[in-house]
């Protein structure tokens, strides 16, 4: 019975957020796995497809054709997988900073679902399209060049086309860390850079440069990011008493 006892009043002195998959945890994987995933999108469609050098919609589509399984995985790996472990990380930075900002962590974790989401949506979007193109261009190639031609603006608009909704979240979530004295300060700085190039993606003529700049940094943003939520972990476990 004392044994007992202890053990219900342990529980509920130890708090629930220090244990070893705590929200700081969570978020610091989050982070890193989404840097990776960064990575194989950007080996896959630069080194493997050699994306760069397809120009006409016609040569996609037969890239597409030849690579169709390959394509589908990643589709699902940078924009379904992406968007589900971003959520995660969004909910960890908000537990992390609410407490800094109130009002402003909350309009700045409803920008990063609505990433998120979108993300998810492009991916869903890009894969059905895909199959549909694919089998369209066994019985009519121009045909299916259309098709492609009509949803690729779609798919961009929403998750690739330009990074304005990742670029206002990240850019908030800095300017919340700076203010807090949170996180690393040369990581947000990172961090407003990361977010002033996804919101200029949105401009048609600095649309490119922006987007390229979005990616490359926000790669550095989310390894740092990683690295120092999983340290405020392990510090923050190693504080309670055991």
């Amino acid at each position: 019975m004392a044994s007992s006892t202890n053990q219900a009043v342990e529980s509920i002195e130890r708090p629930a957020d220090v244990s070893r998959w705590n929200y700081l945890r969570v978020g610091g994987l989050a982070a890193l796995t989404e840097a990776a995933i960064y990575v194989a999108g950007i080996m896959y469609f630069l080194v493997v497809l050699d994306f760069t050098n397809v120009t006409g919609p016609l040569q996609q589509v037969e890239l597409f054709v030849a690579n169709q399984t390959s394509l589908y995985a990643m589709n699902l790996l940078i924009y379904v997988v992406f968007g589900v472990v971003l959520v995660a990380l969004v909910l960890a930075l908000h537990a992390r900073l609410k407490n800094n900002a109130p009002m402003l962590m909350v309009a700045t974790t409803a920008f990063g679902l609505i990433w998120a989401g979108l993300v998810i949506a492009s991916g869903m979007i890009a894969n059905i399209a895909t199959g549909v193109v694919v089998d369209l261009y066994g019985t009519d190639p121009t045909q299916a060049t259309t098709v492609w031609l009509a949803v690729s603006p779609v798919i961009d608009g929403l998750g690739g086309g330009n990074e304005i909704i990742g670029g206002i979240w990240t850019l908030l979530v800095s300017v919340v860390a700076l203010r807090a004295r949170a996180l690393h300060r040369a990581l947000n700085y990172v961090g407003l850079v990361v977010g002033t190039a996804g919101i200029l993606s949105a401009i048609p003529a600095l649309g490119e440069i922006g987007g390229g700049i979005f990616g490359l940094t926000q790669i550095v943003w989310f390894i740092g990011l990683g690295i120092l939520l999983l340290r405020a972990s392990r510090r923050e476990a190693a504080s309670v008493p055991q």
